[in-house]
């Protein structure tokens, strides 16, 4: 397999990447053959993977503009994969040119095309680091140096939470995060569950198979569960919903939107 340019040396690139599958959920091109034939593996048991991939972006764009007009211009986005159009710096710094973006990632593909693309912007930094061990993303040089957590800091945790298994303590992480976090920030985040996928949990479970094998097994949790990474935050209305259903743009758009993109649930919480 030849290697693309924009591949880091030192990477497997015959072994699928979640990051490089949602980034050909949404249409990148940043992705191989393996990882396209895993996530047609998983497509051909949940067929609306890639909607799901786009309403959970069209969140994360829709929050993030709340998080500007609400004052909050400092952004934290861990897991962040590999940026494509219409990523948290486009969306934050087209409302305010002021606004600062840390990402965090720990897959070398992600971390290296994420340089490439903001390079120049002195108002980004891309860092790689872990979830699971929240004080590496906290001290981190880099963190530190771009962010003031005296200061209100949206932390965006789209789509990463249900790659961490109950296992590895993700409620900790966030609440470790969380402590680090001045009053008025906002957790914005998303999760999967199979509350709302309009299959049988039998048939959509297939496809949860499909990342159990390539070693990223997917955690499907309700919305109590869920509702839990929230704790010592104050939900934003309308609370933890579906992800179109979090403010949508348009009123009355419900009628017209795929039912696979109401597959899990998005909120926004705001530290007291």
């Amino acid at each position: 397999m030849e290697r693309p340019a924009w591949a880091p040396q030192g990477i497997d690139i015959s072994v699928p990447s979640v990051s490089r599958m949602y980034d050909f959920y949404l249409g990148g091109s940043h992705n191989f053959e393996v990882d396209r034939e895993a996530a047609r593996k998983a497509m051909e048991f949940l067929p609306g993977l890639p909607k799901i991939m786009q309403a959970n972006r069209a969140f994360m764009r829709r929050a993030v503009n709340y998080a500007v007009t609400s004052g909050v211009t400092q952004f934290l986005d861990i897991g962040s994969g590999i940026p494509t159009f219409g990523n948290v710096h486009e969306v934050a710094q087209a409302a305010d040119p002021r606004a600062r973006i840390v990402y965090v990632d720990h897959d070398p593909v992600a971390v290296a095309h994420s340089r490439s693309v903001l390079e120049g912007n002195d108002r980004t930094a891309v860092v790689t680091a872990d979830l699971r061990k929240p004080s590496g993303i906290l001290e981190h040089q880099e963190v530190r140096g771009l962010l003031d957590f005296d200061k209100p800091v949206a932390l965006l945790l789209i789509a990463v939470l249900h790659f961490i298994e109950d296992a590895d303590d993700p409620r900790a992480a966030v609440a470790e995060l969380r402590e680090a976090l001045a009053p008025g920030s906002l957790l914005i985040l998303t999760h999967a569950s199979y509350e709302g996928i309009p299959l049988p949990q039998e048939e959509a479970g297939g496809a949860v198979g499909v990342y159990r094998t390539i070693r990223n097994p997917l955690i499907m949790r309700s919305h109590a569960e869920t509702s839990r990474f929230f704790e010592g935050y104050e939900m934003v209305e309308p609370g933890l919903v579906p992800m179109p259903d979090w403010r949508p743009e348009v009123t009355g758009a419900r009628a017209q939107e795929d039912p696979y993109a109401y597959s899990g649930f998005a909120g926004v919480g705001r530290k007291a």
